[in-house]
């Protein structure tokens, strides 16, 4: 079941459900793509028409952010709960470590990604990670990258380039990827590497993940400044 929030067909599941769909691609090879919009990120769809197509063009979205709750409930269609992408995929990596499945990792800054495979693979005995790429890649690099991911036989492929250049990045290359699913992440590779630190968990509970998020990293304010007033402008 999902929710359309201003146009964007949003899924209304918990976390459990989320990772038993998007598990559930890994068999298909269909290259399902799976993003994971925070407030910022629908705030990007309402206004650019390439993020606009390149989220239409999801198999699988779910709602990372408080903000997308609230552009829901101000809609009178209210969300499960809040689904974040970093969560997702480390409850992801936990099945794909007891069934053996292959995993690749793609973006962030260089030698972010070994690190993640690192800590993830001692945390989790059984863990696949076949391959790594950072996201500092020139465009005419991107085929070679591609057929490598293909020939390594990838069931879950992580890009992890910053919104909205993975969600463009995986809609264009849908067609030329054999995976079962790709899922945009942002900085997750940073959290597993622990080179970036997630919210206190009260802060997470009491809703203020994004206020943490833009203590450590300042320049994020710029970005997100105008989001309540494009929140609070959303109706019926």
């Amino acid at each position: 079941m999902t929710v359309s929030v201003l146009g964007l067909n949003v899924q209304n599941v918990t976390m459990e459900q989320a990772v038993n769909d998007v598990y559930g691609f890994f068999a298909a090879r269909e290259s399902k793509i799976v993003v994971t919009p925070n407030a910022e990120i629908l705030q990007m769809f309402s206004q650019d028409d390439r993020v606009k197509q390149a989220l239409y063009a999801a198999d699988y979205v779910v709602p990372d952010g408080v903000g997308i709750l609230l552009a829901a409930k101000r809609l009178g269609r209210p969300l499960k709960e809040k689904v974040a992408g970093v969560e997702l995929a480390e409850h992801l990596l936990e099945r794909s470590a007891e069934n053996g499945n292959r995993v690749y990792f793609l973006g962030a800054r260089p030698g972010v990604a070994a690190e993640a495979k690192r800590r993830l693979e001692e945390s989790m005995p059984g863990l696949r990670i076949v391959g790594l790429r950072d996201g500092y890649f020139k465009p005419e690099e991107e085929p070679d990258i591609i057929e490598e991911i293909n020939n390594l036989d990838v069931d879950m492929l992580f890009v992890c380039l910053g919104a909205p250049k993975q969600e463009l990045w995986m809609a264009a290359n849908k067609s030329a990827l054999k995976v079962g699913v790709m899922l945009g992440l942002g900085g997750s590779l940073d959290i597993f590497a622990q080179t970036l630190s997630r919210a206190p968990k009260w802060m997470i509970r009491c809703r203020l993940e994004w206020l943490y998020r833009v203590w450590k990293e300042p320049f994020r304010l710029k970005r997100i400044i105008g989001l309540p007033k494009f929140l609070l402008s959303i109706k019926k």
